[in-house]
């Protein structure tokens, strides 16, 4: 099979399109055939062997792990003996963190990391959702606790969990500003945001506007230049992004909640637990992804170069069928 592989650490250059062996499921796994794929921020920092505790995962020196993509969309093509939810010719979709991948065309998967893909999603569609949605939907509801009115400001909110984010919001009836690119402000109104900012004109810790709840999917700010952004009684959720931003996060959200009534919380995502919910919003038609591609398998290193440069709407996302995948029979 093809398949897309990284045998040291560094930029897009180093990834390559190689013939590999295709996986045999274990007795407690699926064999998919890949449809699509997306990118991620751990596939960034995988790929550049950053933070450190990427090269625990991966390799200290080398990648073992040689294939990225962890959010993936396809079709069963075989099962363990093990495996009692799904089957063959079955159209499922999940995130793989943990195990990766994605950028083949074959990858085996447990069941537990998986749900059945709806008809009406495209393959495309479902392999933007997995981690992007989950991060946006857990570090709203379950992080931020997010209410109905507050004020909600996303920074970075062009991107897959920002676009994801503006769309939950408004379901809970918050008031959203946007802040990203100047390319990218249309995206925002359209996915509802009421106020946008490009930070190449503002700072949005320094304008005088205060809002009840933070979302930063860039964490490239100093935390307590956040929490003066924040209303009293504020939250300030992270979901990732510049890893000394969220160490310093983790070290000041004690003394910011002992002299404030201001609160932080870093996300800590658990993969697939709302996949469920998700689908239904998507079936109901409230939400939906932004995609950027879909680009081609070949393409990756291409995809990659973007999603560094931080050019991307929505999520990126890698197609290996011709077709969009609506078509379940």
């Amino acid at each position: 099979m093809k398949a897309i592989v990284f045998t040291k650490y560094g930029s897009p250059d180093v990834l390559e399109l190689k013939e590999v062996a295709r996986p045999n499921p274990k007795d407690d796994e699926v064999l998919i055939r890949v449809h699509a794929a997306s990118l991620n921020d751990w596939d960034w920092g995988a790929l550049h062997g950053v933070p450190f505790v990427n090269r625990l995962i991966f390799g200290l020196l080398s990648p073992k792990k040689q294939i990225l993509g962890s959010d993936i969309a396809g079709r069963i093509e075989a099962v363990g003996k093990n495996v009692l939810h799904f089957q063959p010719g079955d159209a499922v979709f999940g995130d793989l963190s943990g195990e990766w991948g994605g950028f083949a065309e074959y990858v085996c998967a447990r069941e537990n990391a998986l749900a059945l893909k709806p008809p009406s999603m495209t393959f495309e569609e479902a392999a933007a959702i997995p981690q992007a949605a989950m991060l946006a939907l857990q570090g709203l509801r379950d992080t931020g606790r997010i209410q109905p009115g507050q004020k909600l400001l996303i920074n970075g909110a062009g991107g897959g969990v920002g676009t994801f984010a503006i769309q939950i919001a408004k379901l809970y009836g918050a008031e959203v500003t946007g802040v990203d690119s100047p390319e990218k402000l249309d995206v925002l109104r359209s996915m509802g945001a009421e106020h946008v900012i490009d930070y190449t004109e503002q700072d949005f810790t320094r304008n005088g506007q205060r809002y009840d709840l933070i979302l930063d999917v860039k964490t490239n700010r100093s935390i307590l230049d956040c929490a003066r952004a924040l209303s009293p009684n504020g939250v300030y959720v992270t979901v990732g992004g510049s890893m000394p931003r969220l160490f310093q996060a983790l070290l000041l959200s004690p003394w910011i909640s002992m002299t404030t009534n201001k609160r932080v919380g870093i996300v800590s995502l658990k993969p697939n637990k709302d996949l469920a919910y998700l689908k239904e919003l998507f079936e109901a038609g409230k939400m939906k992804p932004v995609i950027d591609g879909p680009y081609r398998l070949r393409d990756v290193p291409n995809a990659f170069r973007r999603f560094g440069e931080g050019r991307h709407k929505g999520k990126v996302v890698i197609t290996l069928e011709q077709s969009g995948g609506r078509d379940d029979h």
